[in-house]
């Protein structure tokens, strides 16, 4: 698989991710918000190794992190206004990653 398709894989992803994450600022069923930590997590642990292979180790941390924050198991009770600003901050986070790192990315390759 070439750089370019993997770039292009992850800013899908992002997007994806970073709408999934605003849907939570609205009150939906139980089951959405479970579903969407899966989705999280299998997408966190998705970036954070594609981004291992990739040689930008702060962005492996980063992404750890947040699979291990949003993992469905062992939910960490923060409250819905805590979750609602981290679920917005991590969607700008996404949002940013999408328009800045892969643009370079591609651009170097």
């Amino acid at each position: 698989m070439n750089k370019f398709k993997l770039t292009y894989n992850m800013k899908q992803l992002n997007i994806i991710l970073a709408v999934l994450l605003l849907l939570c600022l609205f009150k939906m069923p139980y089951g959405y918000y479970t579903l969407m930590r899966l989705a999280a997590t299998v997408g966190f642990v998705y970036m954070a190794y594609r981004y291992y292979e990739m040689k930008k180790e702060a962005l492996v941390w980063t992404f750890g992190a947040l699979a291990l924050l949003f993992q469905p198991l062992v939910k960490i009770a923060l409250g819905r206004d805590v979750w609602n600003i981290v679920d917005v901050a991590v969607a700008v986070l996404l949002i940013v990653l999408t328009f800045a790192v892969n643009k370079k990315t591609i651009e170097k390759n």
